[in-house]
């Protein structure tokens, strides 16, 4: 896993791995949601893919585009 963004701001996102046609969110509150080109879109994987490498607004386009569009969830 990657480390998301840093210090200087507050996210509900901690950390991520993006792989071929998925990623994997690691939230500070709520565990680990993996979400797939399947489960949320390609479209949407790129995009949040995008925001997971410059470490900020991730958390955001989850909450307001993607919502319950992941495959999985684990603590």
């Amino acid at each position: 896993m990657h480390k998301y963004g840093n210090d200087d701001h507050d996210t509900g996102v901690v950390a991520y791995m993006a792989e071929g046609d998925s990623i994997t969110v690691k939230f500070r509150e709520k565990g680990y949601y993996k979400y797939t080109i399947r489960s949320a879109g390609a479209a949407a994987i790129k995009k949040m893919k995008s925001l997971a490498k410059k470490g900020r607004g991730l958390s955001t386009f989850i909450s307001q585009h993607v919502k319950e569009g992941y495959e999985s969830k684990w603590d």
